[in-house]
């Protein structure tokens, strides 16, 4: 392809260039994803910037003052996608595994090609009211009341930010009393929630950690007591974090009986549902997560359990009105925008106010697939953990937690932390799958999270094969250190 002409607005002749190469590249890229070999993989599993070095200056170079050729800038693109860890194929377990359905793809380069504003209902009522459409079925798939809605955001990161504003706007109202505010949280809540009160102003010391119980799950009667306890000592819990699905281990906090506890003490109640919120379309899900329709607010990542494109998150809350207290300002240069419309203006429930277009990447795949397509798809997610998990109980080197939803965490029984860190340098041997470690209970543990649209029966036979003749000759290989259990 030659040289765009010089200006911002190509013919529509090289529109069409343009999108004949985009079009080659992605279908390439999605047929290859079955067979290629995982890049990004350490020695420890961990993603890395191997092999970029040769290419940095040029991937570093400013742009130039002439038009540029779109192949071979396209290229370039190639083949820094191809140095980074793979999150889109079927044989990638790791972290949680960031699928990205094409038709969402498909979706964002419409909306971005409009570029419509959204951030105030009356600029754009249609679009608001498909994104608002896509908000009002995720509250009721998780029971919540008519008076419910929310937004579309990055991530549960921005979530959370936006839930504590509310829920301290709610409860504390306005400062001088922000300096006692106090959340209540694990060691294996997400680290964002602590993020975000940090970024709201508040010091560590406000982000209380509850001891878990056996089950790595928030206690809550000892929740209950610190909370009792902090209230005499002067300080204002206003916030309790259940999280649907830990990061570490996927388990899930007991919502049902934090909620009476947020109830009874009266805190607002906040469930980090980003990894586990997808499987409430199952019934299997809606078992694990009862409780969650008590929650006065859900943070969620469709991004993770619902393997839309990284950056597609949705904020919940029980009452709508109470984001739009803690977030809504105006400005005489607004003056001009309706703000009577009967559907909201997300740059009064969210941090942003230019915001870009995103309810049709969730509502273009929802209406285009249906619903059941994924429920479908997050069924064979939950059946496929069960039969990892039940594979992986057959060798008896291993010891291995019971998933909640679709995270295994395994060891070798008799291996200290330098063993496993050697097992799992042996699973990504070949570059075939990919995993990733954590520690539990201070222990070097592996990961595995089946959590891809693309991942199927023959993916997770292979991954077990994997392990197993890992296993095999990590244990043949090198002594064994009893570790106590």
């Amino acid at each position: 392809m030659s040289e765009l002409r010089p200006g911002l607005e190509p013919r529509q002749d090289e529109i069409a260039a343009m999108m004949a190469s985009a079009t080659s590249f992605v279908t390439d890229f999605i047929g290859s994803l079955d067979t290629a070999p995982l890049n990004g993989l350490s020695s420890a599993g961990s993603a890395t910037d191997h092999g970029i070095d040769a290419d940095t200056a040029a991937l570093l170079a400013p742009p130039a003052e002439q038009p540029g050729e779109f192949g071979r800038l396209l290229d370039t693109f190639r083949g820094a996608a191809e140095q980074a860890a793979d999150t889109a194929g079927p044989n990638t377990f790791a972290y949680f595994p960031g699928g990205g359905l094409f038709t969402s793809a498909v979706a964002e380069l419409l909306a971005c090609t409009v570029n419509r504003f959204t951030a105030a209902s009356s600029m754009a009522p249609g679009l608001v009211a498909m994104e608002h459409g896509v908000i009002r079925w995720f509250a009721r798939q998780f029971g919540l009341p008519a008076a419910a809605g929310g937004l579309v955001t990055t991530g549960a990161s921005t979530g959370a930010l936006s839930a504590l504003l509310a829920a301290r706007q709610e409860i504390l109202g306005d400062p001088p009393y922000h300096h006692r505010a106090t959340v209540y949280t694990t060691e294996h809540t997400h680290l964002s929630v602590a993020k975000a009160a940090r970024i709201a102003g508040m010091s560590p010391d406000q982000v209380r950690l509850v001891p878990v119980d056996e089950g790595l799950r928030m206690d809550p009667e000892v929740a209950e007591r610190m909370i009792v306890e902090d209230r005499a000592a002067g300080r204002i819990p206003f916030l309790l974090v259940a999280t649907a699905g830990t990061t570490n281990t996927g388990a899930v906090d007991r919502i049902d009986v934090l909620a009476d506890l947020a109830r009874d003490r009266g805190l607002w109640l906040h469930v980090d549902a980003a990894y586990g919120g997808g499987f409430q379309l199952t019934e299997r899900g809606r078992a694990a997560l009862a409780g969650i329709e008590r929650a006065d607010s859900i943070a969620l990542d469709p991004h993770k359990s619902m393997f839309f494109p990284y950056s597609s998150g949705v904020l919940l809350v029980r009452d709508e009105r109470l984001l739009h207290a803690a977030h809504s300002a105006d400005a005489a240069y607004l003056q001009d925008m309706d703000r009577e419309t009967p559907l909201p203006d997300y740059q009064d429930l969210g941090t942003e106010m230019s915001r870009g277009y995103r309810g049709l990447r969730l509502w273009l795949p929802l209406h285009l697939h249906g619903v059941a397509a994924f429920r479908a798809a997050l069924d064979e997610k939950l059946d496929l953990a069960r039969h990892v998990h039940a594979e992986l109980l057959t060798v008896p080197e291993l010891e291995i937690l019971t998933p909640d939803l679709t995270v295994l965490n395994f060891r070798l029984r008799d291996g200290d932390d330098d063993a496993n860190r050697r097992l799992l340098e042996a699973i990504h041997a070949d570059r075939r799958v990919h995993l990733t470690s954590t520690r539990i209970h201070g222990r070097y543990t592996l990961r595995l999270c089946v959590l891809n649209h693309r991942t199927h029966r023959r993916h997770v036979d292979q991954v077990v094969s994997i392990v197993k003749d890992a296993v095999a000759t990590v244990t043949a290989t090198a002594p064994r250190a009893l570790v106590a259990l």
